[in-house]
């Protein structure tokens, strides 16, 4: 019958320190010299934008056009209502209880942004649908004219 804790033997020891000598030749070892690596530096993301549905594009990579037409998308779309997904006090109101972009349920307190078709949608799913396509996703009712004419009419 053998023992199954052996106790250390040289060939134990050998590669210990052939691990070590690995380490130093790979640069892992103390050499004096040696600097230090740099300090994490987190990068800022850039943001991404859509100057048309098939394209996407760094903000760095856009023209001075696709610039001013995305900075007018943004403010009309800053101009569209919102408020905060309330399903009402009794259950059986006849509302939307789900977000059509993201196919979750809404749940009380949720951001929520109103189209002028009345349709609502999570705040952040209507943003970033907006900033591609400028329609309504159920009813496909351009967003842009509706907001127009209402300007007009103030």
């Amino acid at each position: 019958m053998g023992n199954c804790l052996k106790s250390p033997t040289s060939d134990d020891i050998s590669l210990l320190q052939e691990s070590q000598l690995d380490r130093a030749s790979f640069g892992e070892g103390t050499e004096p010299d040696q600097e230090p690596p740099p300090p994490y530096q987190e990068q800022v993301p850039v943001p991404v934008y859509h100057p048309t549905p098939s394209q996407t594009r760094l903000a760095t990579q856009l023209t001075e056009e696709e610039q001013i037409r995305i900075a007018q998308r943004i403010g009309l779309i800053q101009h569209l209502p919102k408020g905060v997904y309330d399903p009402g006090r009794d259950g059986s109101e006849k509302k939307i209880r789900e977000c059509v972009i993201c196919m979750m349920d809404f749940v009380y307190g949720d951001p929520i942004r109103f189209l002028p078709c009345m349709h609502i949608y999570h705040l952040d799913c209507i943003d970033d649908w907006l900033m591609r396509f400028f329609t309504c996703p159920s009813c496909m009712e351009p967003v842009d004219a509706a907001l127009l004419s209402s300007y007009e009419t103030n």
